[in-house]
This record gives C-alpha cells, sequence and structure tokens, in this order.
C-alpha cells in the first residue's frame, strides 16, 4: 500500500523557516512527480512546489517561488520542502501526494497524506 506521511509543521514567527518532510512508503521515487500542496480554511487546495524524480526538475507556485525549496532523499524515500521567509498567508495545512507526470493541477495527484499544520504568526 502507498502511503504518505507529512511532518515537520509547528508554529513560526513570520520571517521564520520551517522544513516539512513526505515520507513515502510502499513506493519508490522513479519516474514520478511528487507534489506539495496546502489548503487554508474556505480555500481551494493550492500547488506550492513540485518535484520531478526522473529529471530533477523542480516547479513552483508563483506566491512561494523564491522562498520554497523542494528536494528529495531517494536513498531515504523522502522528500523535504524547505519553506524560508514565511509569511502570515502561508499558513495552511501541507500535503503531499504523487502524480504519473509532472504538474501542479491537485486533481491528477494521488496517495495524499494526512498533512501537517503550519501556522505562521505576525
Amino acid at each position: 500500500e502507498v502511503q504518505f506521511v507529512e511532518s515537520g509543521g509547528g508554529l513560526v514567527q513570520a520571517g521564520g523557516s520551517l522544513r516539512l518532510s513526505c515520507a513515502a512508503s510502499g513506493f519508490t521515487f522513479d519516474d514520478y512527480a511528487i507534489g506539495w500542496f496546502r489548503q487554508a480554511p474556505g480555500k481551494e487546495r493550492e500547488g506550492v512546489a513540485c518535484l520531478s524524480s526522473s529529471d530533477q526538475n523542480t516547479y513552483y507556485g508563483d506566491s512561494v517561488n523564491g522562498r520554497f525549496t523542494i528536494s528529495s532523499d531517494n536513498a531515504k524515500n523522502t522528500v523535504y520542502l524547505q519553506m524560508n521567509s514565511l509569511k502570515p498567508e502561508d499558513t495552511a495545512v501541507y500535503y503531499c501526494a504523487v502524480a504519473p507526470r509532472t504538474t501542479m493541477k491537485f486533481w491528477e495527484y494521488d496517495n495524499w497524506g494526512q498533512g501537517t499544520q503550519v501556522t505562521v504568526s505576525s
């Protein structure tokens, strides 16, 4: 069974940093895309970052580009999201999931984790 478990969320002040982890089991990062998404209350799920496991190309949402970095450790079956210069509007539940191709469209992803809460105080 494919399962993703997110961790690393928490409460941080504006301008601070957090690193989220997405650990995969029953799955190896090979020719898939791993995406990080977030969802704030009352808002649609938003694409944050995407990593192609085959060529390591990365893609970012406009609101996080230049502040967030997605990376992977294939030996550990883990994908990370380094978040710097955090803003209150980054507050959301962050999820990871897998897709058969590189895309920022959440409906193309599957095997969603349970999410990890990130709260940025002003």
